[in-house]
């Protein structure tokens, strides 16, 4: 279990990967769009992110993860770049999507990270690399994306959903 990013992977029922992304589609599908709009831009604390700014960060990681699962798959044993996600949503300006639009486009990157799963076999899944100082598996990068979404919609649920 890759250190920092088991609190993503421990998050995912313990099935198959295929069936663990095709649960996180379902799980955004399920999503109350009209409560969210509710929240707006209301933040739980005063240096925390905004819905919108939570679901751009989702999509972000998504693309990032995904692109590091790739190198780990096709180069054995690769290092990832770090990313500040701070600077990525500082950048994001997010004011202008709508929350609608974030979770449209975090369904189709969640379509097409899945598509890109499916195409690695049993011993691409097991090839491994060091992400954020972690050596991982592209299978634990798998979970990792899926998880990460389980994180921050918990996260909205908890705090964001008791604003409306």
């Amino acid at each position: 279990m890759p250190e920092y990013f088991d609190r993503y992977i421990n998050l995912v029922e313990d099935i198959e990967l295929s069936e663990a992304f095709d649960e996180s589609i379902e799980q955004l599908k399920r999503l109350d769009i009209n409560l969210l709009k509710k929240i707006g831009d209301e933040k739980y604390a005063p240096d925390k992110w905004t819905i919108r700014n939570i679901f751009q960060h989702v999509v972000d990681w998504e693309r990032i993860l995904s692109q590091r699962a790739l190198l780990f798959a096709r180069i054995n044993g690769s290092v990832a770049q770090g990313v500040d996600e701070n600077a990525l949503a500082e950048n994001a300006k997010t004011e202008r999507r709508t929350v609608e639009d974030l979770i449209e486009e975090l369904k189709i990157v969640r379509l097409s990270t899945k598509t890109l799963f499916a195409s690695f076999d049993d011993e691409i899944l097991q090839n491994t690399g060091t992400s954020y100082k972690s050596e991982m598996s592209v299978l634990a990068m798998g979970f990792t994306i899926i998880g990460h979404q389980k994180h921050h919609l918990k996260i909205i649920e908890e705090r964001y959903f008791p604003l409306a």
